[in-house]
């Protein structure tokens, strides 16, 4: 294949090749009248000549790459959302996003912090599968931006899910259908989960404020899994009938999941003798259940878009504090009015 060079273009256009570089690199190009820079840029279009990207970025110093180092995001369908949000800003400002997944493998973290300096990309992000707070990794840029993950020492532009409102407005929807017994099926605290108790202030909140004294036994803690949701579930629809549970909060959808099992294998329908909310909004999960579960969406989309933008500049952050993104409200069919009690 034959390459197309800036003399190709001149000679078509009838000009020289310092026109056709200050037409096409945009440099200078108000020395150049409207008409001939009309005719360089059809001539560059019949003969198919491509800018070199090379030497563009050695004039500019700017490649129109950003690096985006992950943990396990890129093989983990969960968070892939992030992603779509960082690429389609990074997209429509003309950019190219270069992702390295590390699979938290501090070794293959420096290898790619290095492979990107060398690259000299325009910016970087560091992001995280789940919300955690991590210790940058020396060779991280000062102006790199940390998606889904806060530093451990501050002073860095961060971006993270506002997990503690939407515990509330998770448990706001089971009061708002008339739940007053309502548990909480929380992750074990040896998983160190930053979320954790943030959604449980967020229930907490929400039960003082509806006048609802809280009941330790219906704080009931598992491997935030299916199979964790159900032994947890399972224990508190075990009580009496008094003290049993009419509506759950689950710690996220897989937990639900496991709610919901151990529900029907007790009999009991859902909504109709016990609500349940998620949190997540997990693909493949919380729509595909029956019924479809109410859920507290993650917003990664949101906050890959919101990433990029700091990272490009497009907009402002606070270094002193993460931007902690709403937590949407997704309403299915698993929640309804608490079953009445005999007395009624």
């Amino acid at each position: 294949m034959v390459r197309v060079r800036m003399s190709d273009v001149a000679a078509r256009a009838g000009v020289s090749t310092a026109t056709v570089s200050m037409v096409l690199s945009g440099r200078d190009e108000a020395r150049v009248s409207p008409e001939t820079q009309r005719r360089v840029r059809e001539a560059a279009a019949a003969v198919g000549y491509k800018p070199n990207s090379v030497a563009r970025s050695l004039r500019t110093q700017r490649t129109r790459m950003v690096g985006l180092i992950s943990d396990t995001i890129a093989s983990t369908p969960f968070a892939g959302r992030m992603l779509a949000g960082a690429n389609d800003v990074a997209r429509e400002q003309g950019h190219l996003v270069v992702l390295v997944d590390t699979e938290q493998d501090p070794a293959a973290e420096r290898q790619a912090l290095n492979a990107l300096s060398g690259q000299q990309v325009d910016a970087m992000i560091y992001a995280s599968m789940h919300h955690r707070v991590v210790e940058v990794p020396d060779g991280l840029p000062e102006d790199a931006v940390l998606l889904d993950c806060a530093p451990a020492r501050g002073g860095r532009a961060a971006v993270v899910p506002d997990e503690r409102a939407g515990g509330v407005a998770a448990v706001r929807e089971l009061v708002a259908a008339g739940h007053r017994r309502i548990a909480f099926l929380d992750a074990e605290e040896r998983f160190g989960l930053v979320a954790s108790p943030l959604r449980y202030d967020g229930y907490r909140q929400v039960l003082a404020e509806a006048g609802i004294e809280p009941d330790p036994a219906l704080h009931a803690r598992a491997e935030p899994v299916a199979g964790g949701g159900r032994a947890a579930a399972g224990r508190l629809l075990d009580l009496p009938a008094e003290t049993r549970p009419t509506a759950m909060f689950c710690f996220n959808d897989r937990m639900a999941m496991g709610a919901y099992a151990a529900a029907h294998h007790r009999g009991l329908s859902v909504p109709g003798e016990l609500s349940v909310v998620g949190y997540d909004d997990q693909q493949l999960v919380a729509a595909e259940l029956d019924p479809p579960l109410t859920t507290i969406a993650l917003p990664h989309y949101e906050m890959g878009r919101w990433a990029m933008e700091v990272a490009l500049g497009l907009r402002q952050a606070d270094p002193a504090e993460p931007h902690r993104m709403p937590c949407p409200v997704i309403r299915r069919a698993s929640v309804g009015p608490p079953p009445a009690s005999p007395e009624d």
